[in-house]
């Protein structure tokens, strides 16, 4: 068996050496045929498909958080190669979505044993970007806006940026065009989803599921600042949700229209301004490594 590593080194500031450490003593003590390709953020997208191509693996291991997640599943897409998740970032949402395990060995024997392969969905967002987990413009855009400029990483930055959001939450207004349907809304948060729950534990949706063809169009219309501070950034549970003034829509594609443009990001990396978004399903375009703990298959 083949593996190829795609690392993020700097994902939630977590040193991924341990793990690969320990990784490479497993697959040298069972015959594994394995390469590591690190992310430095410089012609990444170029090189992996190299190393693909070259390389040929059987199985690729996302080794960061939901960004090296989704740069991973990207890379994959039009192949046949399954990927599997070992979470080492700061929000690892995609990961606890799908039941991958929280220890990263562990992670790694699973995706080795398993023969499990699911159909995992991929959004597409006006043609170029893309999202495996959850995107979204208003708050929490500007907050992730915030934690990627700052040379901190964890939670704490975090929820630092979190406290400032709160603080200056402006609704914006918007047209959305899908299910045949035309809406007109304001709201502080717009969430394109294809999970259920943030990396932090927030949920925006109990409807998610990222192996079903659908995403959902999540609108947030004003943020209760009392229930989101005691709460904190901890646990929540779906309760939660009846907290917040939410609508839901599922849909396979749809047309957002703003009045002015807005600050995008996409599974915790920001996109840039947009006042239309145009977002369509890839239904099962990741082939994934996963186990009977994915509540999904």
């Amino acid at each position: 068996m083949k593996l190829l590593f795609v690392v993020n080194p700097i994902s939630g500031g977590v040193d991924k050496e341990p793990f690969l450490k320990e990784a490479k003593t497993m697959c040298d003590n069972y015959g594994l045929d394995y390469k590591i390709f690190k992310t430095t953020g410089r012609s990444d997208e170029a090189e992996i498909k190299v190393m693909l191509e070259e390389f040929q693996p059987d199985k690729v291991i996302s080794v960061g958080g939901d960004g090296t997640t989704l740069f991973t599943a990207v890379a994959l897409l039009n192949t046949d190669i399954p990927m599997g998740i070992i979470p080492l970032g700061s929000a690892n949402g995609m990961a606890v979505e799908l039941g991958v395990s929280e220890k990263p060995i562990q992670a790694f024997r699973d995706i080795v044993m398993s023969n499990i392969i699911g159909d995992l969905d991929l959004v597409r967002v006006n043609k170029k970007h893309y999202s495996i987990h959850i995107g979204d413009v208003g708050i929490n855009a500007t907050i992730v806006n915030g934690y990627e400029k700052d040379e901190n990483r964890g939670m704490a930055t975090y929820a630092k940026y979190f406290i400032e959001a709160l603080s200056n939450v402006t609704p914006f207004k918007m047209k959305i065009e899908c299910n045949d349907k035309v809406f007109h809304s304001e709201a502080v948060m717009l969430g394109v989803c294809n999970a259920r729950k943030y990396g932090t534990g927030v949920p925006l949706n109990s409807e998610g599921n990222p192996m079903d063809g659908l995403f959902e169009i999540v609108l947030i219309e004003k943020i209760n600042v009392n229930v989101l501070i005691k709460a904190g950034l901890s646990s929540f549970d779906e309760t939660f949700l009846d907290s917040q003034n939410n609508s839901v829509i599922s849909t396979s594609k749809a047309k957002i229209k703003f009045n002015e443009p807005q600050l995008l990001q996409l599974d915790g990396e920001v996109i840039g301004e947009f006042k239309t978004l145009k977002v369509k399903i890839l239904k099962g375009a990741v082939k994934l490594i996963t186990s009977k703990q994915n509540v999904y298959i």
